[in-house]
């Protein structure tokens, strides 16, 4: 079933619609920081990018926080980009070695934003046991994204696209990507699972993440393992063609029970 927004799962444990954030009271068309809020909150955004830049100086990122349906703003305030969903041409492919994948139809510049990777949003016990209850034929579409906060926490979000998804489903993992997540917020502190331009992206390019998380974050924030030997036979194979390639699509000890 496409959605093009993530959905509650079956477990009922989070809601994604659910709105729990106040709105600003900006009666501009659109808002600037410091006066609103929602900017104070976090990040923001510079001519429809992310300020990337300013993400790779710091060690930690500052969370992003786009005004919401509460907010007085007006639909076209600058702080509402990923609420808007997908605004670029796209297209589902069928690769030579990797099944489906999904490329862009137009020119993406650095920063923009292309996707949200969208299924339904599932506590870590659902996550878990959906994820046992594969076979190692069965396609894994799971994600699991973990912020690490300043203070030493870690805050986890599950999504599982394979019965509700959007097209972000399709997206191949690499390992020299051209696309990176991040977490923005708008109505809760339930985040949609958004994919930005790492690079300017030409037409016809082969769009990819790395599922990991070890590209465009801190050395040690996933919790990939480094499999025994034995373990590489359950794993499946990377063909992302990149020189840096592992080898290996990336293995989450935390969700895949080890042999």
């Amino acid at each position: 079933q496409y959605s093009p927004d993530s959905v509650a799962g079956a477990d009922g444990e989070l809601d994604p619609t659910e709105i729990t954030f106040p709105g600003c009271s900006c009666g501009s068309s659109s808002c600037v920081a410091p006066g609103c809020p929602c900017l104070c909150r976090g990040d923001n955004y510079s001519s429809s990018c992310l300020r990337l830049a300013e993400q790779e100086q710091e060690q930690f990122s500052r969370p992003v926080f786009e005004c919401n349906s509460l907010c007085q703003c007006g639909e076209s305030c600058q702080n509402r980009l990923v609420q808007r969903g997908l605004q670029l041409r796209l297209q589902v492919f069928q690769t030579e070695r990797k099944g489906w994948g999904v490329r862009t139809l137009e020119p993406i510049p650095r920063g923009r934003f292309v996707c949200e990777y969208a299924g339904e949003v599932l506590g870590f016990a659902e996550a878990r046991r959906r994820t046992q209850a594969q076979t190692a034929e069965d396609p894994n579409y799971i994600i699991a994204v973990r912020e690490h906060l300043h203070d030493g926490r870690v805050l986890e979000t599950f999504v599982d696209p394979t019965r509700v998804g959007n097209v972000g489903r399709f997206l191949n993992h690499s390992c020299e990507p051209n696309l990176f997540m991040v977490p923005v917020r708008v109505d809760s502190m339930v985040p949609k699972l958004a994919l930005f331009a790492a690079t300017d992206i030409s037409a016809g390019e082969e769009l990819s993440y790395d599922y990991s998380g070890r590209f465009h974050n801190s050395p040690g924030t996933s919790r990939e393992h480094n499999p025994l030997e034995e373990e590489n036979t359950l794993r499946k194979p990377c063909y992302c063609g990149s020189h840096t390639c592992a080898s290996f699509l990336p293995w989450d000890s935390s969700l895949f029970p080890t042999p």
